[in-house]
């Protein structure tokens, strides 16, 4: 099981979204659909699936929030791994374009000889890569956030402090934006990459223009082997206490994590009609209390 899983959450579609990618990308599929009855939304799907060998999971939780490019999926075309690199980046971008719409089209950038960031039908971006094979190897995917509005600037902080709060984690590249470009700062994070619990994430700085910032629509579940990991990842990424509901935090540079048991399916159990209501409850996840919950 992957430490830290991202977590999409749609109104209404998180089925269809979960089943739309798993026929775009090659070795993804839908693992598992669990309803969870009684939510504030209603009965809410909450679904497991992979893309690419990535963990993901997904809920419709209702109209709260709606995804945005704040946080998007890199998806890295290796060559040197991948030998119809290229192809697939077209084939997977006609499929994702499809009642969806470019952020930036595909094509040669000074970056990549091909490179494009889509948005797909249901609100999801992507930026599909061909890698450079001389380049340090990198998984197929990378979710990437970029820090706008107030949150600009903060790219190199966040990422160091992920670094220090996260046990298993290094930084990979660093670029730095040379001069003033009109929204960027001599200093501000062009790109860069830390190794987080076995997972890369990606971050840049994108300047004050843009309309969109962090939400809770993406998420990053992490994992907890038990209640003492769920006080730490608590203490550490909480800086928000309003955030705080059935193990969502919100941390000081605006990104949604959500601080859970990795047995939470088992905790849950067959008796939602008990543990559900002692969940909604909750700010910080009780094991005790679930468990107890449960046996009634």
């Amino acid at each position: 099981m992957q430490k830290i899983i991202p977590h999409f959450w749609f109104d209404t579609q998180a089925v269809e979204a979960a089943k739309f990618y798993a026929s775009v990308f090659p070795n993804s599929a839908v693992t598992q659909v669990t309803t969870i009855p009684g939510t504030p939304s209603g009965d809410a799907d909450i679904v497991n699936f992979t893309v690419m060998g990535c963990e993901c999971m997904a809920i419709s939780g209702g109209p709260a929030f709606a995804i945005n490019p704040s946080i998007s999926m890199m998806l890295n075309f290796d060559p040197s791994r991948m030998p119809d690199a290229r192809a697939k980046i077209d084939e997977i971008w006609a499929k994702l374009i499809d009642g969806g719409q470019a952020m930036m089209p595909l094509d040669k950038y000074p970056f990549s000889e091909r490179y494009g960031w889509v948005k797909d039908k249901f609100g999801l971006t992507w930026q599909l890569i061909l890698t450079n094979p001389e380049g340090e190897e990198r998984p197929v995917v990378v979710p990437s956030l970029l820090f706008t509005q107030e949150h600009n600037a903060m790219a190199e902080a966040a990422t160091e402090y992920y670094l220090s709060v996260f046990k298993n984690a290094k930084r990979g590249t660093m670029a730095k934006y040379p001069a003033d470009d009109g929204m960027h700062k001599p200093g501000d994070v062009m790109f860069t990459d830390v190794l987080l619990e076995g997972q890369w994430f990606a971050a840049m700085d994108g300047g004050t223009v843009h309309s969109f910032t962090f939400n809770e629509a993406v998420s990053f579940i992490v994992n907890c082997a038990d209640q003492a990991e769920i006080d730490y990842f608590t203490e550490k990424l909480s800086a928000v206490p309003a955030s705080e509901q059935c193990g969502w935090v919100k941390d000081q540079f605006g990104v949604s994590w959500q601080i859970l048991p990795a047995n939470m399916g088992e905790l849950m159990g067959a008796n939602m009609a008990k543990t559900v209501p002692a969940l909604l409850a909750m700010k910080k996840i009780d094991i005790a209390a679930l468990k107890a919950a449960a046996s009634v």
